[in-house]
């Protein structure tokens, strides 16, 4: 069985992601106020998520103990990045903030999200009911709005993926978990699944071809 793939498609079909990193690069490039530059993104984010057959299969891939965060671009400047965030069944991250802004766009399956906030007493406590997303919704996080939160995986059958943009170099910021029965606040630092990010620009092969037809 022959499963090599198709460089040519392989390379047409990262043409989404390609589009929304130009254009979100754009954005971050502009004077803008974090919502202004939130709302600009979203509306880049939402054309991403409306299909998904541009996610690598590399950037795809759960791990049977817990969730995966596959890097699939940061700014040279670190003004943002781009995950895609893969749920086995059932997984569930800690109590968590983010210390920048972010966007959750749902991609495959769903995810349910639950914001905490802080009471007179200074103690986290839930901020609403829980909030599933599914494919095509996209939830904001941030400092200035709320950005302690704990999301799982919807499904106990089934992985679901999301994508996720920050505003900033998302593995390298200095965050925070959160135990809400002691208290305690622990310092924590993501990192990413993979050491390899997808080749975006490798479009040689359509070049090639191109050309062949010109001289044909």
């Amino acid at each position: 069985m022959n499963t090599a793939v198709d460089p040519i498609q392989q390379s047409r079909s990262l043409a989404p992601l390609r589009e929304f990193l130009a254009t979100t690069t754009r954005i971050v490039g502009q004077d803008l106020s974090e919502p202004q530059r939130v709302e600009a993104v979203r509306s880049a984010l939402a054309r991403l998520i409306a299909d998904d057959a541009w996610l690598p299969d590399a950037a795809a891939q759960p791990h049977p103990e817990h969730y995966q965060q596959y890097l699939l671009h940061c700014d040279p400047l670190e003004r943002f990045s781009v995950v895609s965030f893969v749920w086995g069944p059932g997984q569930r991250t800690p109590v968590h903030d983010h210390m920048v802004w972010g966007l959750i766009g749902m991609l495959r399956g769903a995810e349910t999200g639950q914001s905490f906030k802080r009471d007179p007493n200074g103690q986290l406590v839930p901020d609403g009911p829980p909030a599933t997303l599914s494919p095509g919704d996209i939830e904001m996080v941030s400092p200035s709005t709320g950005d302690i939160h704990q999301v799982s995986n919807a499904y106990d059958d089934r992985t679901s993926i999301s994508i996720h943009v920050y505003g900033g170099n998302i593995g390298a910021i200095a965050r925070h978990v959160f135990d809400l029965e002691s208290g305690a606040i622990k310092p924590f630092v993501s990192g990413y699944s993979s050491p390899h990010v997808p080749n975006l620009w490798d479009m040689s092969h359509i070049v090639r071809a191109s050309l062949q037809q010109e001289a044909a």
